[in-house]
């Protein structure tokens, strides 16, 4: 690891002090806008900064209430220990869970989808109540409307039943196909398998938490059937969602709410 002397000369004071000795390493999984570095210094504690430009669609300030309230019910995910905005940019600073990703480990498959079923039920369990983040359909489609409209939306990166087509046409399913109705639990947002991160056998917390609230449970289900297709292979779909207790899961609904995630 080196360290990334392009991004040290950007920090914010309070940030380059706490950081001088660290050695700094860009990661490229996941989906992310932000860049995201891991930060290693002999006898100090593993840390993660994440740096985005400030604006409309930033989600650093979102992932900073989510994992502040996600902690304080009692679910392992980082501890924001800064967070600034400084110079057109957004810094946020947080501890290193124990262990890795469900897929740079290379977990067996069976052994991941285990770990992944039991920290989602557990998650679906909180109180929605006690949720203060609503991302039920009717804010979430005005947000990918708005986004599509500020040119933000990677049309390049559509999966391939809609890769080729525009925005707008894609836009039109999502409404089109809307669900009627919604079974609302606190939902991660985009529960990916690299969003999960496991030691040993043993789930250790959530990452990339931005997009959490209260929604439809099959707006985790949907990203994670896709996720777990493409990372694990399809046949591992179904004993998935047996073990997170939705055997029947409609497949309408899976694939509604992987079409919204296009958009996001």
């Amino acid at each position: 690891m080196t360290q990334h002397s392009t991004v040290e000369i950007d920090l914010p004071s309070t940030l380059r002090e706490a950081l001088a000795g660290y050695d700094w390493q860009r990661q490229t999984i996941g989906a992310s806008g932000a860049s995201v570095f891991r930060l290693e210094a002999s006898g100090k504690s593993t840390l993660f900064l994440k740096t985005e430009e400030t604006g409309d669609f930033a989600e650093l300030p979102d992932e900073v209430a989510r994992l502040r309230w996600l902690g304080g019910q009692g679910v392992p995910c980082p501890e924001v220990i800064v967070f600034e905005t400084h110079a057109g940019l957004h810094w946020l600073l947080m501890t290193a869970l124990p262990g890795g990703d469900l897929v740079t480990q290379e977990v067996p498959a069976a052994e991941a989808i285990a770990i992944i079923a039991d920290a989602l039920r557990r998650l679906h369990a909180l109180d929605i109540a006690s949720c203060p983040f609503d991302h039920r359909l009717s804010r979430r489609i005005p947000l990918a409307r708005a986004r599509m409209e500020a040119g933000v939306v990677d049309v390049e990166d559509f999966d391939d039943e809609w890769l080729g087509q525009s925005a707008e046409t894609v836009f039109e399913q999502v409404l089109a196909r809307r669900p009627a109705s919604e079974e609302l639990v606190v939902t991660h947002g985009d529960a990916s398998m690299p969003n999960f991160i496991a030691e040993g056998g043993r789930f250790t917390g959530f990452i990339d938490c931005s997009r959490l609230g209260v929604a439809d449970r099959y707006q985790d289900l949907g990203i994670l059937c896709w996720s777990i297709h493409l990372n694990l292979g399809p046949e591992w779909v179904a004993p998935f969602l047996e073990l997170y207790g939705l055997p029947d899961a409609d497949p309408a609904r899976l694939s509604y709410y992987q079409l919204l995630d296009e958009f996001f």
